[in-house]
């Protein structure tokens, strides 16, 4: 199936989106700050009906997926994808750290066909992850959607490779953006995520992971770049923070019960 193909159907997928019964994920963490004045409510108001924004609107896509720290492999996160289709074979995604109104933007990730990825430098395929095995597993879903639908798009996003950063670390309790943006990757295999955190999140969306599983059992599963995934040959590539301000959690750390929390 073309991709475009898949693109259609998330357009139309896009409407019930915006008021379907998918459960909704609140932010682990409340901005500092005070409540929002009359005025501000009026300017935002004014905006919404008087600007156009096509950017925003391109974001018809709504992926819900697992990163973690490169280098930190047990340092693990649930994350929010709302995505625009470029073209054949580009995507970009705003990464939030759940999916209401008040989610925190917690980065971004760059998806890429696996022809555009070959043509990459080495150096630089090492910041990019795969995603045949997060299609396979059933851990990458698009809530909300029709199976087919979902079908076709898990069946074109596993030959293609992500490049992701996180800027807004809600998952450290960062009640504000501070800190250098940090490299994330995504799982390549089975007994890397967390299952509790697995769990919380197919429980909250309502998703039977075996049946979702079985459903891409007709998808073929490329084999890796050799080249990608740099983290499990030990190349860990990350900025230095130099204000100390980045702290991981402890590795025996538990799921964040903020990423359970749901409302409609």
């Amino acid at each position: 199936m073309k991709f475009t193909s898949c693109c259609l159907c998330l357009a139309f997928a896009s409407v019930a989106l915006s008021g379907c019964s998918t459960a909704r994920t609140a932010s682990p963490v409340e901005a500092p700050g005070g409540a929002e004045t009359g005025t501000t409510q009026l300017l935002e108001a004014g905006a919404a009906v008087l600007q156009d924004k096509p950017p925003i609107d391109a974001l018809n896509a709504y992926l819900d997926g697992f990163h973690f720290y490169n280098g930190h492999p047990d340092i693990q996160m649930e994350a929010h994808h709302y995505c625009a289709i470029l073209n054949q074979d580009v995507i970009q995604c705003v990464i939030y750290d759940g999916s209401t109104r008040g989610a925190k933007i917690m980065g971004i990730e760059y998806i890429i066909d696996e022809k555009l990825f070959a043509n990459l430098p080495t150096k630089e395929k090492a910041m990019w992850h795969s995603h045949g095995y997060e299609v396979s597993s059933g851990q990458l879903v698009a809530p909300g959607i029709p199976a087919p639908a979902e079908h076709a798009l898990m069946k074109r996003l596993v030959r293609t490779y992500g490049k992701t950063w996180h800027t807004w670390h809600t998952d450290q309790d960062k009640t504000l953006p501070v800190g250098v943006p940090q490299l994330m990757m995504g799982f390549t295999a089975d007994g890397q995520a967390n299952p509790a955190m697995v769990e919380q999140r197919n429980r909250r969306l309502g998703i039977d992971a075996a049946k979702s599983k079985a459903q891409r059992g007709d998808i073929a599963i490329p084999a890796p770049d050799p080249q990608a995934n740099g983290w499990q040959r030990g190349e860990v590539i990350q900025l230095v923070d130099p204000t100390g301000t980045h702290l991981h959690r402890p590795a025996t750390a538990t799921p964040k019960e903020s990423n359970s929390r749901s409302s409609r």
